[in-house]
């Protein structure tokens, strides 16, 4: 989907009850490879994620898609840190997306089958999904999203629940998607994470764009202070 990009954002900013959440921010995103938004808590990643979504409201500047805003939001998919499971079997959340795209019943239960067994979940696909484990619905949940082969994925700290484990398998399907072409920009406090998976990295401060670019160069040698406190450890507020 390499219309979607490149994508564009000048000055926005994000509000909750009159309070920033986020910007101004200016970037410029290709269609290749993983993006990690770091930072300390309440720098704003979640509302970065959700503005460039379109989940969260744009109460100032511009945000512009490669293809135009409608057919991005259509080639495009997010999962939440916290998944919200259908209360259906595992069949059926997966094949939910393409039923609603207009998917015929049979053709979307083979590739729900299909991506169950992508992401090791053949063994419960007549299951109840909210009674999964939690790494199984987080697996679920990046099945459901990347099922429809969206062009972007945007992901909430997918991993932070997550036992060793499950972490592992979770990177392996995101690294696949990433192999199939799928720009992933997600968040993450895990930075043995953010090194394995990065192509590039934004660092968010106060809500603000205090450093990007490509990762090797920011766990290398980090041009602020904030950035290189943040990679020691240290408290950066």
């Amino acid at each position: 989907m390499s219309e979607l990009f490149p994508l564009s954002v000048k000055g926005a900013v994000t509000r909750r009850h009159g309070k920033v959440l986020v910007g101004p921010v200016d970037l410029e995103l290709d269609g290749a490879g993983t993006c990690v938004i770091l930072g300390p808590n309440g720098a704003g990643k979640t509302s970065l994620l959700r503005l460039l979504h379109g989940t969260a409201r744009l109460h100032a500047g511009e945000i512009t898609w490669g293809c135009g805003t409608e057919a991005a939001r259509n080639a495009q998919a997010f999962v939440f840190q916290r998944p919200v499971m259908l209360r259906r079997s595992v069949g059926e959340n997966l094949a939910y997306p393409l039923r609603l795209r207009g998917t015929p019943r049979t053709e979307a239960r083979a590739r729900a089958r299909d991506w169950a067994a992508r992401v090791g979940l053949s063994g419960l696909f007549d299951r109840q999904a909210t009674v999964l484990s939690g790494g199984e619905q987080q697996k679920l949940a990046t099945a459901r999203a990347l099922i429809g082969d969206p062009g972007l994925l945007f992901l909430d700290e997918p991993t932070a629940s997550l036992d060793g484990r499950a972490t592992r398998e979770m990177e392996e399907i995101l690294a696949k998607a990433r192999a199939n072409g799928t720009r992933l920009v997600l968040s993450t406090h895990d930075m043995g994470q953010a090194r394995r998976l990065a192509d590039r990295v934004i660092f968010l401060l106060g809500g603000k764009v205090h450093e990007e670019g490509a990762a090797e160069g920011f766990f290398s040698a980090p041009r602020t202070p904030e950035a290189q406190a943040f990679l020691k450890g240290d408290i950066v507020e």
